[in-house]
This record gives C-alpha cells, sequence and structure tokens, in this order.
C-alpha cells in the first residue's frame, strides 16, 4: 500500500484505515524501570490514556510481586481505573492462580504468554515452553468458561537472548496451539527488538497460515531502531492492531539489554501522517509520555515530546 500525503488523498485514507493501538504502557512500560510505581499512579497513568482515546489498555500483570515488584498491586490497580463504554483492560497472566486473579479483579480480556524458546521461558516463567503450552489449553478454557477473552503472545517470536535465532517453524506451531485452543488474539512479540521488516512478512504469512481467521497483533520494541519500520510493515500487510508504550518506555527483568517499547505518540505520529485513524489524541500521549518521565527519574525515549508534532 502506497501512502500519500496530499490532503485529499489522506482524507480518503482516513476513511478507509483504522489501527487500534493497545496501550501497554502501565504492564510493558514499568516493569522493567528502576522505581517502583505505587497503584494511585499506575492509575493516574491508565486514566490519562483513556482521556487521549485509548481504548485497550494493558492495565496490569497477575505475577509474583517477589520477581517482578513493579507489577504489585494488581487487585488495586483494577478496582481504580476508570470504567468507561468501549475500553478494555487488559490482565497478563501466566498459569491459573494469575488467571483466577484477573478473574477476581475483574479484567475485560486475558493475555498468557508463551515463549518462544525453552531457556527463555524457564528464566522469565519457570516452565518450558512444553508446560506453559499445556498451562496454556487449561486457561484458554477456564477464560472461555467465565466469558473472558483470552489472547496469546508469543514472546521471542523474531530471536532470544539466550538461544539465538528463533526458528519461524516454532512461532507458528505455537499459533497452531493457540488458534487450537481458542485464542481471541495472537500477538507477535519482538521481546529484544532484532527483527526486521522482511521478518514481519514472512512471519505474518506462516502465523496466518497456522491460525487461520484470528486476528494478529504485533508487539516492537525499538532496541536496534526497527521498531518503526516494522510496525508500518504489519499495517501494509492489514494487521489492524499494534502495542505500544507511552514515552516509550519498556523492557524485560529477564531479557539481557531488552530496551523499550516502540513509543505511542511516536507511532501516533508515524500512522497518522500516513493517513490512518486511532482515535488517540497524539500530543495529548506526549504529554503524559513528559509526565510519566518525571514520575520515574528518567528521560522519555519517545522523540515526539521533544520534537512536537508537525504541521
Amino acid at each position: 500500500m502506497q501512502y500519500s500525503h496530499t490532503r485529499v488523498e489522506t482524507r480518503k485514507l482516513e476513511a478507509e484505515l483504522h489501527t487500534t493501538v493497545l496501550e501497554v504502557g502501565p504492564r510493558d512500560g514499568l516493569q522493567n524501570e528502576a522505581r517502583v510505581l505505587a497503584p494511585d499512579d499506575r492509575i493516574a497513568f491508565i486514566a490519562r490514556c483513556v482521556d487521549a482515546g485509548a481504548r485497550r489498555i494493558e492495565a496490569v500483570s497477575f505475577v509474583n510481586p517477589k520477581r517482578v515488584p513493579q507489577m504489585a498491586g494488581a487487585e488495586e490497580v483494577m478496582a481504580g481505573v476508570p470504567r468507561r463504554d468501549g475500553v478494555s483492560y487488559s490482565g497478563l497472566v501466566l498459569n491459573r492462580r494469575g488467571l483466577d486473579r484477573a478473574l477476581d479483579a475483574g479484567v475485560d480480556e486475558v493475555n498468557v504468554v508463551l515463549v518462544a524458546s525453552d531457556t527463555f521461558s524457564v528464566r522469565n516463567q519457570g516452565s518450558t515452553m512444553a508446560e506453559m503450552l499445556d498451562a496454556w489449553d487449561g486457561i484458554a478454557a477456564a477464560a472461555h468458561d467465565a466469558g473472558v477473552p483470552a489472547g496469546v503472545t508469543i514472546a521471542v517470536a523474531f530471536g532470544c537472548p539466550f538461544e539465538g535465532e528463533t526458528p519461524p517453524e516454532r512461532v507458528a506451531e505455537i499459533a497452531r496451539r493457540a488458534h487450537a485452543a481458542g485464542a481471541f488474539e495472537i500477538a507477535i512479540a519482538d521481546t529484544i527488538g532484532v527483527s526486521v521488516p522482511a521478518q514481519v512478512r514472512d512471519l505474518t504469512a506462516r502465523v496466518r497460515a497456522a491460525a487461520p481467521g484470528t486476528p494478529l497483533r504485533f508487539h516492537f520494541h525499538n532496541t536496534r531502531n526497527t521498531g518503526y519500520a516494522n510496525a508500518l510493515t504489519a499495517v501494509d500487510l492489514g494487521v489492524t492492531t499494534l502495542d505500544a508504550s507511552t514515552g516509550g518506555f519498556g523492557g524485560c527483568p529477564f531479557a539481557p539489554a531488552a530496551t523499550g517499547n516502540i513509543a505511542t505518540e511516536d507511532l501516533l505520529y508515524a500512522l497518522h501522517r500516513s493517513g490512518v485513524e486511532t482515535g488517540i489524541d497524539m500530543d495529548a500521549v506526549a504529554e503524559t509520555g513528559t509526565w510519566l518521565a518525571d514520575l520515574l527519574g528518567t528521560p522519555a525515549p519517545a522523540l515526539l515530546g521533544r520534537a512536537g508534532g508537525y504541521p
């Protein structure tokens, strides 16, 4: 798809194209930061995201707070988030205990991480790939019985910090298992930011073949400055949901040298200038990125908050 920046053609594209940006800042954006934010600050962050127009937000993670102290108080956060029509809050879960907590806390959807390498899976989740796939089957069934959609994120889908290149056929097989158990969505995650657009095209085709009819989502990190090119490639391929983190914060505590997600405000600039509508106020997100940087005591990797929009 070739994009034009003329006003008439941009209006036509806006009528045709829409991308949902799933805001992951409250979870992935905060989980690797040295400064731990209190639940009230995280609630305020989420409220700002909602006010800016975000309608899907990964709000919390139901993991052991001893392993990820930044995610402690998930139930308190969920009790305080603004409940508005059309806003869906996701919670990350890794096991049945996490699912039970998420359901009790009132999440609108659950996200289960399946890691495409054994070494990283054991370090990140304490389980092998095979064990996590079996756990996913049980989580998916229980979530379905509770009437809550369950989706899958395939982590280190392009490369693992311990095992190297991830075989794409392995990612396709995980997607097949996710599809078989009824995943409402499959996210392909470049956890350590090693992918390039050619790999995005390849994995998109493979996962679509393995999980026909299941919507895809992509989760990119900008570790090697390819995240935005990858995101626009996914949009060209018809993917309509992308993860991003306000301010560009993010990373994984169990992945060496993993840096932040693509920044929500910078992604919005690229999408909006390409004629792709999101329903999110770019300037409001940039302001929140600056606000969050002050809370965390570290500069935001995002660039829009420094340069501003154009024109």
